[in-house]
C-alpha cells in the first residue's frame, strides 16, 4: 500500500516502463542506482539487463520485501535510507566508477534531491527521473518563458535537462492528481565561470524572490545599479529575462564586491 507521508505513487503501466527503459538503454556493466524502487515495476526489467543494481528505499515494508528478494538475487543491492542523505560520492567509489541514476521520485523531495545530487560532487553520467510535470516544465524552461525561474537557472548552471515525455495519472497506483513527466539530466560544468556557487544561488534567489521587482531593487543587498550595468545587464531588467550566464556575471561581481569590503 502506498504511504502518503512518502508521497508514493507506484508506477505500473508497462508502456511507460518500456519507454523509460528505451531512454535509459542500459548496458550490462552500467553502475545503475534506482531511487525509490517501490514495488519493483522498473527494478525487475533493470535486473534482467544489468550485472548489478543498487536500489535506495526509505519505506521499511518495501525494504523488507527488497531484502528478501536480494537474498536470492545476488546482483541486487538494497540501500535502506533517505535518498537525500545518501553519500553518492562514496557509493560511486564502492561501485567502482560513474553512476547512472533512475527513479520515480516522490514529489515532496524532488527539488531538494536534485540540488543534493548536482551538488554532491559524485561522478554521475546521467539521471532519468519521473517528476511532477510542473517541476519538469520549470527545469527545462528557457529565459523569458512563463515557467522560467529560480529552478530553471539553477539547473541550467549545472546540467543539461531534456523533457522526454509526459505521463498521465492512470500510469500510477494510486493515481496522482497531477501530470508527470520523465526528464533526462546530464550533469556538466557550466560554459561560464561561477566564482562562488553559494553567492550564485543567493543572487538568483534574490532576483526571483519578488518577480515584479527590477534587478536594481531586487539585488540591492548585493549590487548597486552601477555594478549591474558593469556586467552588461540593464538594472531595469527583470529576473525572468536573464540567462544563467548573465546571473553568473552578476554573482561574480557580487562576490568580488563583498571581498573588497571585507
Amino acid at each position: 500500500m502506498a504511504r502518503k507521508r512518502f508521497g508514493q505513487h507506484f508506477l505500473h503501466e508497462r508502456g511507460v516502463i518500456d519507454r523509460i527503459l528505451a531512454a535509459l538503454d542500459p548496458a550490462a556493466t552500467d553502475r545503475m542506482v534506482e531511487i525509490g524502487p517501490g514495488q519493483g515495476a522498473l527494478t525487475d526489467p533493470l535486473l534482467a539487463r544489468l550485472e548489478r543494481l543498487s536500489v535506495v528505499e526509505i519505506d521499511r515494508d518495501l525494504i523488507a520485501a527488497l531484502e528478501a528478494r536480494a537474498a536470492n538475487t545476488p546482483q541486487l543491492e538494497v540501500i535502506p535510507g533517505d535518498a537525500l542523505k545518501i553519500d553518492y560520492q562514496q557509493l560511486a567509489e564502492r561501485r567502482g566508477g560513474t553512476l547512472r541514476l533512475v527513479g520515480n521520485l516522490p514529489y515532496n523531495i524532488s527539488s531538494p534531491l536534485l540540488f543534493a545530487l548536482l551538488g554532491s560532487g559524485a561522478p554521475i553520467l546521467d539521471m532519468h527521473f519521473m517528476l511532477q510535470k510542473e517541476v519538469v516544465d520549470r527545469m527545462v524552461a528557457p529565459p523569458g518563458s512563463r515557467d522560467y525561474g529560480r529552478l530553471s537557472v539553477a539547473i541550467a548552471a549545472r546540467a543539461e535537462a531534456n523533457l522526454l515525455f509526459d505521463v498521465g495519472p492512470g500510469a500510477f497506483n494510486p493515481p496522482p492528481k497531477v501530470m508527470s513527466s520523465v526528464v533526462r539530466l546530464r550533469p556538466r560544468p557550466p560554459a561560464f565561470t561561477i566564482d562562488d556557487n553559494a553567492m550564485f544561488d543567493q543572487v538568483v534567489a534574490a532576483a526571483f524572490g519578488q518577480r515584479r521587482k527590477t534587478l536594481r531593487n531586487a539585488l540591492k543587498p548585493y549590487l548597486s545599479a552601477e555594478d549591474i550595468e558593469a556586467c552588461g545587464v540593464a538594472p531595469g531588467e527583470r529576473a525572468e529575462r536573464l540567462s544563467a550566464a548573465e546571473f553568473a556575471q552578476l554573482a561574480n561581481q557580487a562576490a568580488a564586491t563583498r571581498a573588497d569590503r571585507a
